[in-house]
């Protein structure tokens, strides 16, 4: 009869700390990169992550961006500060398209949340900016 109230105990206490954590709207947990290819995420000293439990924003990845640019160069500036004539013409103008190199490297801290009952987590930025 003894362990039927001990199973009965470590069930409500099981039960109580389930209903406890579905209450929380998030996690937040605290990272470091420890490989990029393929992404790996050590949290919590205990715990690595990889590729098929993060979702990446794009914070955290290369990604391209389009772009309206006008620029111009004609002339440099000789070491006497006269100008001259010009030395090389870029005209630059209309939609170009830039690839930002933002994705993670081994050493980058960051901030993931897990989603709620998963075990997906969000890596939402690097802690400190990239490196």
């Amino acid at each position: 009869m003894l362990a039927d109230a001990n199973g009965l105990v470590e069930a409500m206490k099981r039960a109580a700390l389930d209903a406890q954590e579905s209450v929380k709207p998030v996690n937040v947990y605290f990272g470091e990169v420890t490989a990029s290819a393929p992404l790996k995420i050590a949290i919590e000293q205990k715990m690595t992550l990889g590729e098929e439990q993060l979702i990446l924003t794009r914070n955290v990845t290369d990604y391209k961006l389009e772009i309206d640019l006008q620029w111009a160069t004609d002339t440099g500036v000789l070491e006497d500060e006269t100008r001259m004539e010009p030395l090389h013409f870029h005209h630059i103008t209309g939609k170009n398209t830039l690839l930002v190199r933002n994705a993670l490297e081994a050493g980058d801290e960051v901030i993931l949340i897990r989603q709620q009952e998963g075990q997906k987590f969000i890596v939402v930025d690097r802690i400190g900016g990239k490196k």
